[in-house]
């Protein structure tokens, strides 16, 4: 299954949750995830299973002042 995540085009087995892709992309906390613009709690990335093409962004808070 195909989906874009941050942009960038991945290749992941059916039935793969949001926790598969962040393993995938080894993605260090925190971070926040939307899947086609709607927020995903991290509550739900275990049991949110993708779809092909979704369009997945993966943000990490901004610091500073």
């Amino acid at each position: 299954m195909r989906i874009i995540a941050n942009q960038i085009p991945r290749e992941l087995p059916s039935n793969s949750r949001i926790t598969d892709l962040l393993v995938m992309i080894e993605a260090k906390p925190p971070y926040a995830v939307a899947v086609n613009l709607q927020f995903v709690p991290k509550t739900r990335h275990a049991e949110y299973i993708l779809q092909d093409n979704d369009q997945v962004e993966i943000i990490a808070p901004v610091t500073g002042g």
